[in-house]
């Protein structure tokens, strides 16, 4: 049986300033992950489901960056607002929230 059922990875990349892809951890990466971590345990599912910050996705021009697995679902502009969805829909329901999901091909 495996540790965890799901697997949340938010960028924390930070780039220079002068990067024009920007960064997710200037775009508010770091408030994201701490409130997936919140919702995570408020809810009970913080043994089951694990919110992780990561390095570069390389999908930083997208806005925060959200990946979660088992699926490879990609989720970018993820703000703070969105993280109950995202839980609720997806995380619970197993129903990824396609307003957020990168349509980049190179995500797909």
């Amino acid at each position: 049986m495996p540790r965890f059922e799901k697997h949340i990875f938010i960028c924390e990349n930070k780039r220079p300033d002068e990067d024009p892809r920007g960064c997710c951890l200037n775009k508010g990466s770091a408030e994201v992950k701490e409130h997936f971590k919140k919702r995570l345990k408020e809810l009970g599912l913080n043994s089951k489901v694990r919110a992780n910050s990561s390095g570069c996705l390389d999908a930083c021009e997208f806005g925060v960056s959200v990946v979660i697995y088992p699926g490879q679902v990609w989720y970018g502009g993820v703000t703070i607002n969105d993280v109950e969805e995202i839980i609720q829909s997806h995380i619970i329901n197993n129903k990824p929230v396609e307003r957020l999901i990168i349509k980049d091909k190179r995500f797909l």
